[in-house]
């Protein structure tokens, strides 16, 4: 596993050698490495686009706009049972295969085959072109030639990536590392209660990773989430993440159990006191059958802990809260001043209105908590965007915002190598 030792000298950032120096915001702010950013990273990387629990039957589907990738994908349970993944595009003129009444919306369904809305050809669960409308007025055509354009799938823990590059043979497991591989065993499958947001935010998509990355912003941020008394003791002693770690592009911050349940009920608000609940989530843990956690949760193995974040390269982050529930986060570029981001909460389904209660409220505050922070990111975008200032110093708590951006760096620039036009000189006449 990741070396989460914190370092008997100087600090997690000097340890993993990510540089101490200011950074810069370029990136964010910058429409051509934008366009960079599309095909060096989106679509050269595994992207989780769902969960297996989407796709309960064979012939259950749903569709993921990847407008980052500049593609739309159909993913779907074929009648052998296996999860497959193609470009959602027909063979004929290229029209979208599968939509509803908003070509630009995902959709979800079930079915036996896929029929073109435009001249009708249609496609079965492997991808095959199985009927052609008037197919005796084409010349030579050969319906096996013509099948829809398969994308790699994979399966981790119930979590369904897709790789769009045709070039890139890296196993799912092993591009997730060490860190996806602590993981396994916990069971996210037991967790069927979801409840989804979604919401456009006008920052670029890493502005939005730097803030759920670092707890430093939390006790003035988020101040007038908790009771006076309690934002004072926060803002005093400040968050600090129990342990770090970083394999290869991917990264994680462990960090301390916060008030799941509080010592002291007085420093919380009373609709917390009466449903045992609030941002941390339910304080009374269900039981999800494990008597020991994955050797990658709490890997410190801390007393105080109460929460991993998990940052998968490039888009993908999962939170694992000792009171057994999970978070997801998604963010979806649509340009590189705009992202789509998607939080999605998942829980053992409750057994009583209490329970169901207690599971709502975590939801709602987890909201509340996530429009502070998009609102903040959109005035952090304009002022970025003025370049007044270009350099900006990161402490220690802000590693992972490192990591992120000298990763995204690193992709950009392996993929100007790979694709550079040489100069031509011409002779001196």
């Amino acid at each position: 596993m990741p070396h989460f030792t914190k370092p008997a000298e100087g600090s997690w950032t000097e340890h993993f050698g990510l540089g101490t120096e200011p950074v810069s915001y370029e990136d964010s702010i910058s429409s051509a490495h934008y366009e960079l950013e599309r095909d060096a990273i989106f679509r050269r990387t595994w992207l989780n686009v769902g969960r297996v629990e989407q796709l309960p039957r064979v012939g259950s589907y749903f569709t993921r706009e990847l407008d980052a990738a500049r593609t739309s994908v159909v993913v779907l349970r074929d009648s052998d049972g296996e999860v497959r993944a193609f470009h959602n595009i027909c063979r004929h003129r290229g029209n979208k295969l599968v939509w509803n009444d908003y070509p630009g919306e995902e959709t979800n369904g079930t079915c036996r085959q896929f029929t073109c809305k435009y001249h009708g050809w249609r496609y079965n669960l492997h991808g095959e072109c199985t009927f052609v409308q008037q197919e005796s007025e084409f010349f030579g055509l050969e319906k096996a030639d013509h099948g829809l354009v398969p994308v790699r799938a994979d399966v981790w823990e119930g979590f369904i990536f897709v790789n769009l590059d045709g070039a890139d043979t890296t196993p799912l497991r092993e591009y997730l590392g060490e860190i996806g591989e602590g993981l396994v065993g916990y069971p996210f499958h037991k967790m069927t209660q979801v409840h989804r947001y979604r919401a456009e935010v006008r920052s670029n998509w890493k502005l939005f990773i730097d803030a759920f990355t670092e707890f430093y912003h939390a006790p003035v941020l988020h101040a007038k989430q908790a009771v006076a008394e309690e934002s004072r003791k926060l803002q005093g002693i400040g968050y600090e993440a129990l342990a770090y770690g970083v394999d290869g592009p991917h990264g994680m911050v462990s960090s301390w159990g916060g008030m799941s349940p509080p010592k002291d009920l007085s420093m919380v608000k009373p609709i917390e006191r009466v449903l045992h609940s609030g941002l941390f989530g339910p304080w009374d843990a269900p039981d999800i059958g494990i008597d020991e956690l994955p050797p990658g949760l709490n890997p410190a193995r801390h007393p105080s802990w109460g929460m991993d974040s998990f940052l998968f390269f490039p888009n993908f982050m999962v939170l694992i809260w000792k009171t057994n529930w999970v978070l997801t986060y998604h963010y979806w570029p649509t340009s590189y001043n705009t992202h789509i981001f998607e939080g999605t909460c998942y829980f053992v389904p409750p057994r009583t209105a209490l329970e169901r209660l207690a599971q709502e409220l975590a939801v709602v505050t987890f909201k509340e908590y996530g429009l502070q922070d998009s609102n903040t990111l959109e005035a952090t975008q304009t002022m970025l965007e003025s370049r007044a200032v270009t350099e900006f110093p990161l402490n220690d708590q802000e590693i992972l915002l490192r990591l992120l951006h000298r990763t995204a760096h690193q992709y950009v620039n392996e993929y100007r190598q790979q694709t550079a036009t040489p100069v031509r000189v011409s002779a001196a006449s």
